[in-house]
């Protein structure tokens, strides 16, 4: 999952009851399928360059939004978008990339739902929000799930490293979310994603430049690069702001819940990665601590 803006838009017209769920669906497997991507391309690339092309691409495919509002972007703000996209776009893709050279890639897709949760810690640490008995246990949890995610191997290896850069992924993302909504709000969402993949993209170039591969890249990976970019950060922004329109934040971040499970599914059926108790177990306490954290309080 890429991390989220926070907007408030006017709903959409009524669509049929069966369309918001299938997209959901399809957000979910997109996201899910992003840690495919880079499982397959990040051996080849390395994390940089990797993440250079996705951010890119990204940036090229919302590239009209921000084109459509640039009068709302005076050149005072762009420092500040820099900052905000390096901590939400930048840093994190690459440590999910890293991650992805390292564990199988439903390890990245469990961790990502972590966002959610520290998205509230964040709040509460550093901008003075309320946390409240039941977020606080759904933290706690969430965390344990981490552990245990983290204490399980793979064919033998251990993991750990790779979930511990999913959690910081994650802990970012819940950064830069606290962040956009401070700095950001009443910006149009695609166009601030735009320009904070764009300016991303600027900051890692020179990184990526250095560390390009000096062997050739195999089609499948710049296949798998191209889909990441276009697909699974550029056109997944719009799915995911057309939703936020149509339902509102609240309902539509339910797909958090989605993006590990096609995370995992799509590991098993096409990379043949194995499912493991230790996943499963940690996939139940890391989700179950998402959906408690996201009831309502009465």
């Amino acid at each position: 999952m890429n991390s989220t803006v926070s907007v408030i838009a006017a709903p959409e017209p009524r669509v049929r009851g069966w369309l918001t769920p299938l997209e959901l669906a399809l957000l979910g497997a997109i996201w899910g399928a992003s840690f495919l991507f880079m499982r397959i391309a990040a051996g080849d690339f390395g994390p940089i360059p990797l993440v250079e092309v996705r951010l890119a691409l990204g940036s090229l495919v919302l590239l009209p939004f921000l084109w459509r509002s640039r009068a709302l972007f005076p050149r005072a703000l762009w420092p500040k978008i820099a900052l905000i996209g390096a901590i939400n776009s930048a840093v994190p893709f690459m440590l999910f990339a890293w991650g992805a050279e390292r564990a199988p890639a439903g390890i990245g897709a469990i961790a990502n739902a972590m966002t959610v949760l520290f998205t509230a810690l964040v709040g509460f640490l550093f901008f003075g929000e309320k946390i409240g008995g039941k977020r606080a246990f759904a933290l706690l949890t969430g965390f344990a799930g981490v552990v245990v995610l983290a204490s399980g191997k793979t064919a033998g290896a251990s993991i750990g490293l790779a979930v511990a850069a999913g959690a910081a992924a994650s802990f970012l993302y819940g950064i830069g979310i606290n962040l956009v909504r401070r700095h950001l709000t009443g910006l149009p969402p695609a166009a601030v994603a735009s320009a904070t993949l764009g300016t991303s993209a600027l900051l890692t170039l020179p990184f990526a430049l250095a560390t390009w591969p000096r062997h050739a890249i195999p089609m499948h990976s710049w296949l798998s690069a191209g889909l990441l970019g276009v697909m699974c950060t550029g056109l997944a922004f719009v799915m995911y702001y057309r939703l936020i329109a149509r339902i509102g934040a609240n309902r539509a971040s339910t797909v958090t819940y989605l993006i590990p499970v096609f995370g995992v599914a799509w590991a098993w059926l096409l990379l043949d990665e194995p499912l493991t108790l230790t996943m499963g177990i940690a996939g139940a306490l890391i989700l179950g601590s998402v959906a408690l954290s996201q009831r309502p309080s009465k």
